[in-house]
């Protein structure tokens, strides 16, 4: 069993429940369960009755959708401190997406009942879960349009920079990235195959974006913002 300690620590960090007090993050996580996952096992699909919602306490999960042709698209991957699962939960509705197990995964997951009850009593976490959603809107949109508009190295110079700033909000000119992901994950984050995911590293190797040497890259900032069109 997950430390209640960390549950609460975890809680604190996240977008959603970190307006709350300790007191009310602590009893939060003791309604909370433990679920695991091995990877490559699926924790619900698309179209699955939607009534919890998760906490990533281990591990790294694909949120994906599969096309009518039946390519798979990844569009977020869910990590320590991560919760998803919300919107099914909030609305009743199905599940909008497939959750994937990449690696060995550790969740706790927080009933509808208890999360219905929290957003009635506490503006704080209701405003939270309202700003999330926004944002979730805005990162769909976003990434369906680069899909649908921008050449496979801007989407990946775009991709690289979001990694990066969600680890080093203020990163320097020069900063160090761990992928964390095989090549097909990372093709899957861009809508694309393997090999071209392979030739749009080697386009911003080319371009002096990025230094590769084995998992990690070394990402020249200024590069990156400008083949991603961000400068």
């Amino acid at each position: 069993m997950i430390e209640v300690q960390s549950v609460t620590d975890l809680l604190g960090r996240s977008a959603l429940f970190s307006g709350l007090d300790l007191a009310q993050r602590r009893q939060l996580a003791l309604e909370m369960r433990d679920v695991r996952l091995e990877a490559g096992e699926m924790l619900f699909a698309r179209g699955d009755p939607g009534t919890e919602i998760y906490l990533v306490t281990e591990g790294r999960i694909r949120i994906s959708v599969l096309s009518s042709d039946g390519r798979e698209l990844s569009f977020a991957h869910a990590v320590p401190g991560d919760v998803f699962g919300e919107i099914a939960a909030l609305d009743g509705a199905a599940r909008s997406a497939d959750a994937t197990a990449i690696t060995p995964v550790r969740l706790k997951t927080l009933s509808q009942a208890a999360l219905h009850r929290l957003l009635a009593t506490n503006t704080s976490t209701a405003l939270a879960i309202i700003k999330l959603l926004c944002e979730r809107l805005r990162d769909v949109s976003e990434h369906f349009e680069a899909i649908a508009l921008h050449p496979i190295e801007v989407r990946l110079a775009r991709l690289l920079l979001d990694m990066l700033e969600e680890r080093e909000p203020k990163a320097a000119a020069v900063a160090s990235l761990r992928l964390g992901i095989s090549q097909n994950e990372l093709a899957l984050l861009m809508g694309s195959t393997r090999q071209r995911a392979n030739v749009a590293l080697m386009l911003l190797e080319r371009g002096g974006a990025i230094s590769r040497s084995g998992n990690m890259l070394d990402c020249n900032l200024e590069a990156l913002r400008r083949i991603a069109q961000r400068d």
